[in-house]
């Protein structure tokens, strides 16, 4: 079952999306499977990531600011090519296995829709899949 979710990200960064996730996971009404989150934007991604410590987000956004800079030599007509590559790098989708209709997540992993071109009105999907 394929389900559909909006978000506003008014800024770059990592916006927590577990709780939907769990949401269609529930709904789906899988017991044992897999969960696929997939973002269908070229400057946005996903990514399963610490959700204790904030500054690991934090760095994580530095680190990708100097990984994939803006540059002048860019010829992309909408001058958002840094945010193409930073979207290549994260990826397009993450997989979680389900256990018993949960996810099987680490104590400290949350998922991320990752946001590299804000202001933007974005979507993701979760297929909850059974195995």
């Amino acid at each position: 079952m394929l389900y559909e979710f909006a978000l506003s990200t008014p800024r770059e960064g990592f916006y927590d999306v577990t709780g939907q996730v769990r949401e269609a996971v529930k709904g789906s009404g899988v017991g044992d499977g897999i969960a696929v989150v997939y973002c269908p934007h070229t400057t946005a991604g996903m990514t399963i990531n610490e959700n204790a410590d904030p500054d690991v987000l934090h760095d994580l956004l530095i680190g990708l600011e100097r990984a994939y800079p803006d540059r002048a030599e860019f010829r992309h007509v909408e001058g958002n090519s840094a945010a193409h590559l930073k979207a290549s790098a994260v990826g397009s989708s993450v997989t979680v296995i389900v256990e018993r209709g949960r996810l099987v997540l680490g104590t400290w992993q949350s998922i991320y829709f990752c946001e590299f071109d804000p202001p933007r009105s974005r979507k993701f999907f979760v297929a909850a899949l059974p195995v």
